[in-house]
């Protein structure tokens, strides 16, 4: 297929040439299934949690690991300490400053596997922990995971009771990936004695002395935080002489609920964490390494491990669909994809609609399913981003069978508008998860205990709806718009829960406003315009570092292909077509390309939980630059930019 773009200026050219080869690239990476797929990458904390896993399932006898273990154990190793920063601790997003809780996981690991504590890493690592605050400034889920081996005190890790399953629909009320963690955390912190050490093993070293290792109270005595250390004082009473009966009712309620939730997908979640506590759950429950369940739960979560030669690391999920969606729709747009390689994606796309109920079904009985997840397979959990996402790539795919094609987009496009919040957004996975009150819980300190609405997510879902017609008189649409007015900050940005982060919020706000037919001479359209300009690197690109979530507002970094893509496509779509900014952004990309039509990019980008875990997108270096040049070509030609 010929682009239709006419070539213009030097710029233009430039950037036409840039967008051929990178599209080039795009098309040599699609499998002949159809989709995308490139490695999804997080920080050290994976592999520390691997080791850990192995002292619970194969345990050394004597100090000396398993044979068959052992190998691996010291890629993982390995592959931790290729990642130790020059002041001893780790970090959990790239260039990132060490952080206490992933810096006394990889302690753990590292002394288990055998690192010499008086060796030269380990004393500075040692250090770094009890200069962050030691072991005991460590969060919940560290606490929680040592405390099955005894190492850290029972009292001071939370309880996570499985009698929440006794409780109606208050798991509901959290979010999909915190359910799917602390259903089978709850089996297994219920179920477990205090598994094995190797004699002599602690981590004594990494407390300071007189600090105290239980949470502390809050200065306000009538606090929800109180409250709820109480009540979690209360059922560490009930733990011991609670009505045995009530207990083993929610556990094997958990159990079911954990096993139903295996069928028809990567593992429980398809995330790491479920799909590693569910492997110890079912052990606890007297499942046997040969039992059906749990060997096909070992076995989907060893999927997420990649070795390749030296390399070893884990990657948190399978980002497949997503992957595919934006390919496919940056290939869409660049006009550069041959028919064949489009309805190829979009067959592929349309195969892993979801047509069953799931969890989200709770708050939504009478919603027809539809929907897509993130995975290769997931169909409790399809996700509205993904949704979103999936819909504006399919609009440039169709499918070899256009009736059904029809069909499909029609269920997904009332599956969207079905999941819209009471505020007028739209969440990940869940429909009015805003119970507050639930990130109180003392094992909320991930903070992701819910799943609220988020600019990100509405802008895109407002892009999708508009694409297929949906126009600034649909109530939905409207209530949309209306709430990304509402979530502007100050300064004129949008903030991105998904992607790093203002920058990501504020491109994606503003192509769904302008998809819906917002003027970007609107005042609040022109600020954010001002406000991308006002936060561009002298290099011409931009750059944002993770450390937004923690301070609360901009925080620049190094230019990214990515970011600097993202901030291109919201000037574009808030207007500006003109600017030295534009201009300067498009250089950027054409002159940081390399050869052969990549870019590179060293910083996370995407978003797990904010302030506690990163994502690293391979394919968002390429994706996102293509679309962003096609994107400004069309704007020069006189066709929509948005």
């Amino acid at each position: 297929m010929t682009p239709s773009i006419q070539i213009g200026d030097t710029l233009a050219t430039a950037a036409a040439r840039a967008g051929e080869k990178a599209a080039a690239v795009l098309l040599g990476m699609q499998s002949q299934e159809g989709y995308w797929w490139a490695e999804l990458t997080a920080d050290t904390t994976l592999e520390s949690d691997w080791i850990l896993l192995q002292l619970w399932l194969h345990p050394p006898v004597n100090g000396i690991w398993n044979p068959l273990s052992r190998p691996l154990i010291d890629k993982a190793v390995h592959s931790i300490l290729s990642r130790q920063l020059p002041d001893g601790g780790f970090n959990i997003y790239p260039k990132g400053p060490s952080e206490v809780s992933a810096s006394v996981k990889a302690y753990f690991a590292l002394k288990l596997a055998g690192i010499p504590v008086s060796g030269e890493r380990m004393t500075r690592l040692r250090e770094r922990i009890l200069a962050l605050g030691g072991i005991q400034s460590s969060n919940s889920y560290v606490r929680l995971n040592l405390s099955l081996f005894n190492l850290y005190p029972r009292e001071g890790a939370p309880s996570v009771p499985p009698e929440i399953m006794l409780l109606g629909r208050v798991i509901y009320e959290m979010s999909s990936w915190t359910r799917s963690i602390v259903i089978p955390l709850s089996v297994t912190h219920a179920l477990n004695p205090g598994r094995p050490v190797p004699a002599g093993f602690n981590l004594e070293e990494l407390f300071i002395p007189g600090k105290p290792a239980t949470f502390q109270l809050a200065e306000s005595l009538l606090s929800l935080r109180n409250i709820f250390l109480a009540v979690d004082k209360g059922l560490k009473i009930w733990e011991k002489v609670g009505v045995r009966r009530v207990r083993q009712r929610a556990i094997r309620r958990a159990e079911k609920w954990m096993l139903e939730r295996t069928k028809l997908t990567d593992g429980l979640g398809a995330i790491f964490p479920p799909m590693m506590y569910i492997i110890m759950a079912l052990d606890l429950l007297g499942y046997a390494p040969e039992h059906p369940e749990r060997a096909e739960a070992q076995r989907q979560f060893d999927r997420l491990m990649v070795e390749r030669g030296d390399d070893f690391y884990f990657q948190p999920c399978f980002s497949v669909v997503w992957d595919t969606a934006i390919a496919a729709f940056a290939m869409g747009e660049s006009g550069y994809a041959p028919d064949s390689a489009m309805l190829r994606a979009g067959d592929w796309l349309l195969s892993k609609e979801v047509r069953r109920k799931g969890d989200w079904s709770v708050k939504r009985p009478n919603l027809e399913p539809s929907g897509w997840y993130f995975e290769f397979a997931n169909e409790f959990y399809p996700d509205i981003d993904d949704t979103a996402m999936v819909l504006l790539g399919m609009y440039h795919t169709r499918a070899t069978d256009p009736e059904k094609f029809d069909a499909c987009v029609k269920r997904a496009l009332n599956w969207l508008v079905g999941m819209q919040s009471k505020d007028g957004g739209w969440a990940a996975f869940d429909v009015d998860n805003d119970w507050e009150v639930l990130s109180k819980v003392p094992f909320a300190d991930h903070n992701a205990m819910l799943d609220p609405t988020c600019p990100d997510i509405t802008g895109r879902v407002l892009e999708a709806l508009a694409l297929y017609g949906f126009d600034s008189g649909h109530p939905a649409v409207s209530r949309g718009v209306d709430y990304l007015k509402r979530t502007q900050e100050t300064d004129g940005s949008w903030y991105g829960r998904w992607g790093v982060d203002y920058i990501y919020g504020t491109f994606l706000a503003l192509r769904g406003l302008r998809a819906c037919g917002e003027s970007d001479r609107e005042a609040f359209i022109l600020r954010a315009g001002e406000w991308l300009r006002s936060v561009q690197n002298p290099d011409g690109g931009w750059g944002e570092s993770c450390a937004s979530y923690d301070n609360n507002t901009f925080t620049g970094a190094p230019s990214t292909a990515s970011q600097t893509a993202w901030a291109i496509l919201g000037l574009l779509a808030g207007g500006d077509t003109t600017s030295e900014s534009l201009r300067n952004g498009i250089e950027y990309l054409t002159a940081t390309q390399k050869s052969d039509g990549t870019w590179d990019e060293d910083l996370a980008t995407g978003t797990g939980f904010p302030r506690v875990f990163y994502l690293t997108y391979h394919l968002y270096r390429q994706s996102f630059p293509l679309l962003a040049l096609a994107s400004y070509l069309k704007s020069e030609n006189g066709e929509d930019r948005g």
